[in-house]
């Protein structure tokens, strides 16, 4: 099995703003990342009548991206994606009914992360094509802690 390693931590402040990357950042149960727009409540999907425990963290692999160039004839950076972790080699098979921890940090997978017409209409390109079946997972935190760049995935037992 292959080290499944956290290559980037994006966040925005703002809905629809630039995101950027930080190296490290705090991870807060039921919030999300510290910094974040979804962790302020100012996310695009920070309604009241959708899911809030399906925003916390949004995970995309970080091997995505040049497929996703690939199909649509594009140069999109991470950023452009607006997911908030890029984790290199993640197998998401592997984690299916268990906890992981990141950092100090634990997570658990609760659904896919399909693409939306937000982000196409957002990037002027046809990304429910683009990320068709790829467009990472999201995850709500176990416990709070700190993650980093270059930290690794450890699967924990299957959750009860």
């Amino acid at each position: 099995m292959k080290t499944m390693t956290l290559h980037a931590i994006i966040i925005g402040e703002k809905a629809k703003a630039p995101l950027h990357s930080v190296e490290s950042v705090r991870v807060v149960k039921g919030r999300g990342l510290e910094g974040d727009r979804y962790f302020y409540g100012e996310g695009t999907f920070n309604k009241p009548q959708l899911s809030q425990d399906v925003r916390e963290i949004s995970i995309i692999p970080y091997e995505t991206l040049a497929l996703c160039n690939e199909r649509l004839d594009t140069n999109l950076d991470f950023l452009d994606l607006r997911r908030n972790l890029v984790i290199k080699n993640f197998d998401a098979s592997l984690l299916e009914g268990k906890t992981f921890m990141l950092g100090t940090a634990e997570f658990k997978i609760v659904r896919t992360c399909p693409p939306c017409r937000y982000l196409s209409r957002l990037l002027g390109e046809d990304m429910m094509q683009g990320l068709k079946y790829i467009g990472g997972h999201r995850a709500r935190i176990v416990r709070s802690g700190q993650i980093s760049v270059g930290d690794q995935i450890e699967v924990k037992e299957k959750s009860l």
